[in-house]
């Protein structure tokens, strides 16, 4: 699992910025994140289907707060009052393109 050197999070692009290394870096629209939720009521917890309607996120959404959440994922407060999915490195990770 790779852990960030940094985070920058980037309002006015709307875009979280992850630097893995030195040349390595991902840039993660806060859209796609807000999509990408793995919790339980974003995502089925038995079957894995994905309960929230990606075309549902609105296209401004912005992050109102990020927080570590121990040493492996990121906790989002979301401007659409979502705040229960934890995004782990290794999801942050396979995000990028």
């Amino acid at each position: 699992m790779k852990t960030p050197q940094n985070l920058r999070v980037h309002r006015d692009a709307a875009v979280l910025e992850i630097i893995w290394a030195e040349n390595e870096v991902s840039r993660l629209p806060f859209r796609l994140l807000r999509q990408s939720c793995r919790c339980a009521m974003c995502i089925d917890e038995f079957t894995g289907r994905q309960i929230l309607d990606p075309n549902s996120v609105a296209e401004d959404i912005q992050i109102n707060d990020v927080s570590l959440t121990g040493n492996y994922a990121l906790k989002f407060v979301w401007s659409d009052k979502h705040d229960s999915g934890l995004y782990t490195w290794t999801h942050l990770h396979n995000l990028q393109p």
